[in-house]
């Protein structure tokens, strides 16, 4: 009888995962050069100053960008003046580059590179005079979380905007091979998080992994053992840390777990190609985690043992297992319904472990400066290149790039594309007086926060309103007010002086 149907939350679930499925993506060069927009918008952003900086309790500090004095104030119209201007001047565009202008990406990228260099030639001799009066540069930490932040933004934007038709289907997740803007999602927030692990810093004492979401920002403690030596405690230290490790990744395991159980509750699109039938991004970090914890070893040897997972892994691929990981076949057993997920966890540890062996090398190193100088963005930059060549020649006599089997080629085209935007953000130490952004730093103290609320408004967004058959101004103003309100929730948080942190 129709009156004991089941009724659902979300009537048109089946043509919105049909509108997210079977999609190739888009060229290389067209992705990259999206993602030099982003970090030219942030340098922009920088050279504009009017920033309202915080101190360590997060009140505002508002100043001006040449002021020598800083004036400590807690004023709110002032804060939410920066605030706004970060959304108009980062947030904003990055929306538009992502909908409505995306026919428009190379002139963008081409039109803000030489916007910013003629500021930076302007700019170019009171630089080392405003340097050497600030006394540093941004760093390279500072760099890192400006990119942080400026993933984070991409995959808020991205998880609501690809529900809408303003949001082209070439950037979209692919189905088998391929490149998009989300595919660099999962991997882009692997490999940030590996290069400032302590592991990579080469602290002994263990290191963190803490692996953003996309989604996800998740502090994901694993004990390392990299002092055990072989003596008659080593059994007992390794069992010990490895148990905390598989403890501290619990917290994972549990969102993991929470998104499968709310998804399935409320009838929510999944779309089952990308992980699996049960699988999500949060097990696939709980797997790095725990392949970290039980394999730990000293950064200087992660590449040798990442490029061997990743060399066994591909060989394993061609040899034929990527045909039964890209075919529609799914057998009744948990590791057959969720073979993406499964498999795709020794790509992605692979990239972990050379994320760490270039973090160390490139950053943390003795010969290495933590400074973002000349000599270390050329580094960037050199290694990001080797790194182009090496996926070109994969993609092409290899295997084309996959993300939902994460291969090798994935991996170099990850690696190489994230050096690249790393290395355009370490270029803000040639701005004067730089400053990261009051959003910035408001979204870098609130990660896994702005995570979450993103997850929920898009919810909220989706099993309100019919976004597939929603007009490209309804889109438009429908994505621009989530983003506003997602900066303005953050921003207030950290202008109250809260830090969100759940453990």
């Amino acid at each position: 009888m129709d009156s004991l149907q089941k009724q659902t939350l979300n009537p048109n679930k089946h043509l919105k995962e049909q509108f997210v499925s079977n999609l190739h993506g888009s060229s290389i060069l067209e992705i990259a050069a999206l993602l030099t927009i982003v970090p030219l918008l942030v340098l922009l952003r920088y050279s504009i100053g009017l920033h309202c900086r915080t101190d360590n309790n997060g009140k505002a500090i508002s100043s001006k960008k040449n002021d020598d004095d800083i004036v400590v104030s807690r004023n709110w119209k002032a804060y939410t003046y920066a605030i706004s201007l970060d959304f108009i001047f980062i947030v904003f565009p990055m929306l538009l580059f992502f909908t409505v202008l995306s026919e428009w990406v190379y002139l963008g990228a081409v039109l803000l590179s030489l916007l910013l260099l003629l500021i930076l030639s302007v700019t170019a001799k009171r630089s080392s005079t405003a340097l050497q009066r600030a006394g540093q540069s941004l760093s390279f930490r500072a760099s890192v979380s400006s990119y942080r932040v400026a993933l984070m933004l991409i995959t808020c934007l991205c998880i609501l905007a690809v529900d809408f038709t303003i949001f082209p289907r070439r950037y979209a997740k692919t189905e088998t091979y391929g490149t998009s803007l989300m595919d660099l999602g999962v991997g882009s927030f692997v490999l940030a998080n590996a290069i400032v692990s302590r592991q990579a810093r080469d602290v002994s004492s263990g290191f963190v992994i803490p692996l953003s979401p996309p989604l996800s920002i998740i502090k994901s403690f694993v004990t390392g053992s990299a002092l055990c030596k072989l003596s008659p405690t080593f059994s007992c230290n390794c069992f010990r840390n490895w148990i905390t490790g598989l403890k501290a990744t619990a917290p994972l395991l549990l969102l993991g777990f929470i998104r499968l159980v709310t998804t399935s509750g409320v009838d929510y699109q999944v779309h089952v190609t990308e992980y699996g039938v049960h699988w999500n991004f949060f097990f696939t970090l709980a797997g790095i985690s725990i392949l970290t914890s039980f394999v730990n070893i000293p950064a200087k040897y992660c590449g040798i043992l990442g490029f061997t997972v990743l060399a066994g892994y591909q060989t394993w691929l061609v040899s034929g297992l990527n045909t039964y990981l890209l075919s529609d076949e799914r057998g009744t057993d948990i590791i057959s319904k969720n073979k993406e997920g499964v498999f795709s966890i020794l790509g992605y540890w692979g990239m972990y472990l050379l994320g760490v062996h270039l973090g160390y090398r490139l950053f943390y190193a003795k010969h290495s400066n933590i400074r973002s100088t000349t000599s270390s963005i050329a580094r960037v930059f050199l290694v990001s290149l080797l790194l182009w060549i090496v996926t070109i020649l994969l993609d092409n006599y290899v295997e084309r790039i996959s993300r939902r089997t994460c291969n090798m080629p994935y991996v170099t085209w990850v690696l190489a594309q994230d050096l690249q935007a790393l290395g355009i953000f370490m270029l803000s130490r040639y701005i004067p007086m730089n400053k990261l952004s009051s959003l910035e730093e408001a979204i870098d103290q609130n990660l896994l926060a702005t995570f979450l609320l993103a997850n929920i408004f898009t919810g909220m967004v989706n099993l309100a309103i019919d976004t597939i058959f929603a007009s490209p101004v309804s889109s438009l103003m429908i994505l621009s007010i989530y983003a506003f309100a997602l900066s303005a929730i953050i921003g207030t948080v950290h202008f109250s002086g809260f830090r969100l942190k759940f453990w």
